[in-house]
């Protein structure tokens, strides 16, 4: 008997395709629906391929929303909140946002979705804020240390992203031909997930005064990120070390290591590792994820766990890449 029933909204994009492959493999979800309106008839299998032999579900241009118990949006940033404004949705449907329309706090009441800080209130919360890609990595490297209070000034970052971050649709700079054998920078100190991770910084570390200085680039590969970021410290590294290790010794998927990561041993995961170093006056941050997992979708059903009082790791014992 399956527990949870589950709609999507927005069913044709890679974040649902993922989602929709974790759900499958969910012993205690349904896919009731998944929404799509130019794609409404056509097999989920027909866009997302690699589905093939494990559905038989079609997309619906229907949203029976008093049949779910949990709804995801993965539609385009801005979408979500014009969605719900049209839609009346039973007050008894948890609701999770993939976009970054309810990340900031404002008037609404969206809980922020990332479960290494904000877990007491993802549990049993009704509407969530899924975080961002980079966002995710980016605090995941610097958390510890601004909870602790042991870096200073300006955080340099710099992150590089899979082709997956961009989407489906082919654009300018996403499609293969321009992607691959290159690399390039975007959005240079002005990438939208600056405003929930400067969020994050004032909340655990008040009045903090330096910048996060954040540098993306696009990838010749096709999912994960690696970020590394630096500020100044002044504790030795054995201090730094058990401060992160401390920090991080209960979350179900954010591992922090003692050897240097690569991106492939996350990739296909939830799992996130976080790693740092110490030159001189500079502590050197790094993490890396699965930008459609730990960063997407990976991390919606780790935070849907948590909302419904299930198994915080159901759903999400995948295997990396590695090889």
């Amino acid at each position: 008997m399956k527990s949870v029933r589950v709609g999507i909204i927005g069913g044709a994009g890679y974040t649902a395709g993922e989602l929709i492959r974790l759900l499958l493999n969910y012993p205690e979800a349904e896919i009731a629906f998944v929404h799509s309106t130019s794609n409404a008839g056509n097999l989920l299998t027909d866009v997302h391929e690699g589905l093939i032999g494990e559905t038989d579900i079609r997309f619906t241009d229907e949203m029976p929303l008093r049949d779910v118990d949990v709804l995801f949006l993965c539609m385009g940033h801005g979408k979500s909140e014009q969605f719900l404004k049209e839609h009346e949705i039973p007050a008894s449907v948890k609701i999770i946002d993939l976009a970054q329309d309810f990340r900031i706090a404002g008037e609404h009441d969206f809980v922020y979705g990332l479960p290494e800080t904000h877990r007491s209130t993802i549990v049993g919360c009704q509407h969530l804020a899924n975080p961002g890609c980079f966002a995710t990595c980016i605090q995941l490297a610097m958390l510890p240390a601004l909870k602790a209070g042991i870096i200073s000034g300006d955080i340099h970052v710099n992150g590089i992203t899979g082709s997956t971050g961009a989407g489906q649709k082919p654009g300018a700079t996403t499609h293969f031909s321009w992607r691959n054998d290159n690399i390039s920078v975007y959005k240079t100190f002005t990438h939208q997930h600056l405003l929930e991770i400067n969020q994050t910084v004032q909340e655990l570390c008040p009045g903090y005064e330096g910048r996060v200085l954040f540098i993306p680039q696009r990838g010749c590969f096709t999912r994960g990120i690696f970020v590394t970021a630096y500020a100044k410290c002044d504790l030795p590294i054995e201090k730094v070390q058990s401060i992160y290790a401390d920090y991080y010794k209960d979350a179900a998927f954010t591992h922090f290591v003692l050897k240097s990561p690569d991106m492939k041993q996350v990739v296909n995961t939830n799992k996130a590792l976080v790693y740092v170093e110490k030159y001189e006056d500079q502590l050197l941050m790094i993490s890396c994820i699965d930008n459609l997992l730990k960063g997407a979708v990976g991390q919606a059903v780790q935070n849907m766990n948590l909302m419904l009082g299930l198994d915080e790791k159901a759903g999400l014992q995948l295997k990396a890449s590695a090889f």
